[in-house]
């Protein structure tokens, strides 16, 4: 005999699935998905003057129309990567802390001893910087390590053990990016440890303690430490120190690409000169006063910034605006500390690349090369910011799932 489904209230009951897809964030959604697709456009522009074999050329009209084409490839797969994440409960994922993290440190000290400027790795053809993948293993792996441990022994619970476990898990590859000279990717550990220590129930005194240590260790840090682990890092932000105090720089050498990206935006206005504005408009980038070769991503707020002007700059940071205030709302309804620290590392991973990307354009940041969040062409980087917008989702969707649970036990 045929079944039919339950009826609940005169209907015939939701599947679990369906139920799952009925309670997405929507909001977060949407904004999601409009940012790539501004992100998409804005790529067209920003490299169309990016060099690309024949071929290409030949089959997709424009060197821009290309490199548009290959973000589209990686939004698909980040959407099946945004989708799966979010619908698997959080729960279950976060097991993967300890094996996602050794996987990255292999791929990390792999990768340093690759003669590659850029550091990155290439599986079947689809190439990835390691460093983007340990952040992400890394916050898997905190907000794991500062619910579940306690439950082993209460000396874990400890603010000392505590702050150990973070910073070690934090330390070990911050020190390997900055050794491989990435300080943008390095630089994102910073906030991402804060935001931990705040999330993970570290009392008052011992933030204090530590704040203060850190401010008298840090001229250490800047003058013995960096130049040993970086070579680029303290030019890179002697030059920004030199540029913010108003002294002279040498605009031709060093000092090209704050100084011309910085202009760029500075003199675009509330409109700015145009979507994918010529010479003849004014436009430095289409001039090649914009590093062409990473102005797709790396500069792309720059292009943004000069073709669309104040308006449109405003219109894109109250989009990410919106897409940080949803990852904290989900976070306030989260159903454990687990859930809570995860949304809220996530959210520091996407304010840090944000504020850098967008800070080193109008100089309130050093250059470092990161690209910025579903926006810049970044190849696999994209399919991290949606998988990790996707364990944000996971959170919101599984918030009562414990609630359900106590009450058919009842």
């Amino acid at each position: 005999m045929a079944t039919w489904p339950r009826m609940v209230g005169g209907g015939p009951a939701m599947t679990p699935f369906l139920r799952k897809i009925l309670g997405m964030n929507w909001v977060l959604v949407l904004v999601m998905y409009g940012l790539l697709i501004f992100g998409v456009f804005m790529i067209e522009s920003a490299a169309r003057h990016v060099p690309v074999s024949k071929d290409n050329l030949a089959t997709f009209g424009s060197a821009g129309a290309y490199w548009a084409s290959k973000q589209k490839m990686f939004v698909v797969i980040g959407s099946v990567g945004f989708f799966a994440a979010s619908f698997v409960d959080y729960r279950w994922i976060k097991w993967l802390g300890i094996p996602f993290y050794v996987v990255s440190l292999g791929c990390l000290v792999y990768a340093m001893k690759q003669n590659d400027a850029v550091y990155q790795l290439g599986i079947g053809g689809i190439s990835f910087q390691p460093a983007q993948l340990g952040i992400t293993s890394g916050i898997l792996l905190i907000s794991w390590l500062v619910q579940d441990l306690p439950k082993l022994h209460r000396w874990f619970a400890s603010p000392f053990i505590r702050i150990g476990i973070i910073g070690v898990t934090a330390a070990v590859p911050f020190l390997m990016v900055m050794k491989m000279g990435d300080m943008g990717s390095a630089l994102v550990w910073i906030p991402v440890s804060i935001v931990a220590l705040l999330i993970g129930g570290i009392p008052f005194r011992y933030l204090t303690c530590m704040a203060f240590i850190g401010a008298g260790v840090l001229p250490l840090l800047y003058f013995v430490v960096l130049p040993l682990v970086s070579k680029r890092g303290p030019e890179r932000i002697d030059i920004w120190l030199r540029m913010m105090e108003g002294r002279e720089v040498d605009t031709n050498g060093a000092a090209y690409a704050p100084y011309n990206v910085s202009m760029a935006i500075g003199k675009a206005g509330w409109k700015g000169v145009g979507y994918k504005a010529t010479v003849e408009q004014g436009s430095l980038h289409a001039k090649g006063f914009i590093p062409r070769e990473t102005a797709h991503n790396d500069y792309i707020f720059a292009v943004i910034g000069e073709e669309l002007g104040f308006r449109g700059s405003l219109l894109l940071l109250t989009a990410f605006a919106l897409l940080l205030i949803q990852g904290l709302f989900v976070a306030f309804y989260s159903r454990d500390v687990s859930g809570r620290l995860l949304v809220c590392l996530i959210v520091a991973v996407f304010f840090a690349h944000i504020f850098e990307s967008i800070g080193m354009c109008i100089l309130i940041m050093p250059i470092t090369g990161i690209p910025l969040p579903l926006i810049s062409y970044s190849g696999t980087f994209v399919v991290i910011c949606m998988f990790l917008l996707g364990l944000v989702q996971s959170v919101w969707i599984h918030r009562n799932c414990k609630l359900e649970g106590n009450q058919a036990e009842a």
